[in-house]
């Protein structure tokens, strides 16, 4: 089975960029996907110079919210986060217990599973989550989950080769990635996660409260780990330090993708001229999004959710009305889909596009959204049209926005 074959669609071929950017007068870490030219993702570190996602702490149980069916457990310098108790999970407590149901008081091993988001305190899971290029082992729950981005017969292949090695007390998750790779790969990537489990809460279990046990990876690193093979031919930073940890992290998990990495050692243009990354920033953050068509968008997030508005602006077409308001609609829509995943905008958005009569047109609209929503990695759905003509999507909240990691 070729390649092209393995997985429902697919992405040209891109570049994965990390450099340095001064933003408000602090140098920042940036990390960037550039896909057919152009900026697809854009994330900034915090001026720390880390993220605090998927870190795994023992954590204290500070108090029991009933009201809310949840718990606000303490990991560590006053850090409150969130603990759903309707989730299912089956933490692994450090101290001994007597009652099943969590209480103040007990101290367990939490991972922090979203980020502080605005006012929201950070998310942590008591199911601990380990991710490879191939796989993610999954703590608490013996479950077998495939991409639905695998093609059918490629998931049947896989379900068949994954099946016998779940563990009693862990599930497994087959990731896009692992299209087309071998038994052996995926079972090397398995031993290498089961390990790291095993060590994680054999580790937990003998620190003390508040401990950081295990520390993810650079937020970089990480999210070049989740990057689809076939996606980039081209690893760049002019960034040393960060060449060496890329090289060091390739070479013993990815050593198929060692041979794109390159450091940029050019002074003049710099990496930053060559990519136009303080530009894609710059524009990432502004209101306003202009259409080749000569329409535009504005983007604009709220407490409770983001607006997408669609504008005619300075189109000129000879076409007919309908003609013309589709054409701006569907280029209105793959770039909605595009800045949201660019932005990392999350939770509830409503994208308010141009009026059309016709109802084909707005079929045609909906199915060409969907489907730029399945190319983003974060899960995008977009749920309706209202009556009233406002489309609504929902995209998974997991980091804070780029607006939000721009301000830390």
């Amino acid at each position: 089975m070729e390649p092209t074959e393995l997985i429902k669609e697919q992405t040209a071929n891109g570049t994965f960029l990390v450099s340095t950017l001064s933003i408000r007068g602090t140098e920042r870490t940036v990390y960037a996907f550039y896909e057919n030219g152009s900026a697809a993702e854009l994330s900034c570190l915090p001026s720390g110079g880390s993220s605090i996602l998927g870190n795994i702490y023992v954590g204290k149980v500070k108090n029991i919210a009933a009201n809310i069916n949840a718990a606000f457990i303490e990991i560590g310098d006053g850090q409150l986060c969130y603990y759903a108790l309707d989730a299912g999970e089956t933490p692994v407590f450090t101290t001994p217990k007597k009652k099943k149901e969590l209480a103040a008081g007990d101290e367990l091993l939490v991972q922090v599973s979203r980020e502080a988001v605005k006012t929201k305190a950070p998310t942590v899971s008591g199911n601990l989550n380990f991710a490879g290029k191939y796989l993610v082992l999954t703590s608490g729950k013996r479950h077998l989950g495939l991409s639905s981005k695998l093609a059918p017969a490629e998931r049947e292949r896989l379900r068949a080769i994954a099946e016998p090695f779940l563990g009693d007390d862990f599930g497994i998750i087959v990731r896009t990635n692992a299209a087309g790779i071998s038994e052996e790969d995926l079972r090397q990537e398995l031993k290498e996660l089961t390990e790291t489990y095993r060590r994680t809460v054999e580790t937990g279990r003998n620190q003390t409260c508040f401990s950081l046990v295990y520390r993810e990876p650079s937020a970089y690193t990480a999210r070049l780990r989740g990057l689809r093979t076939d996606s980039f031919d081209k690893i760049l930073t002019d960034r040393p330090e960060i060449y060496e940890e890329l090289r060091d992290y390739l070479t013993l998990h990815q050593p198929e993708d060692l041979p794109k990495l390159d450091l940029y050692e050019k002074t003049a243009p710099s990496l930053d001229s060559v990519y136009g990354l303080s530009k894609a920033l710059e524009d990432a953050l502004k209101e306003r999004v202009w259409l080749k068509s000569g329409g535009y968008l504005v983007i604009q997030p709220t407490e409770a959710l983001t607006v997408i508005d669609v504008n005619t602006g300075k189109y000129t077409g000879k076409k007919k009305k309908s003609d013309t308001f589709l054409k701006i609609n569907l280029e209105a829509a793959r770039e909605a889909a595009r800045q949201l995943r660019l932005r990392n905008l999350s939770g509830i958005i409503v994208a308010d596009f141009i009026d059309m009569d016709r109802e084909e047109d707005n079929r045609t609209l909906l199915s060409v959204l969907a489907s730029e929503l399945k190319r983003d990695p974060v899960k995008a759905t977009l749920v309706d049209m209202t009556p009233l003509g406002l489309v609504e999507i929902t995209r998974k909240k997991i980091q804070k926005t780029l607006a939000e990691q721009v301000q830390e």
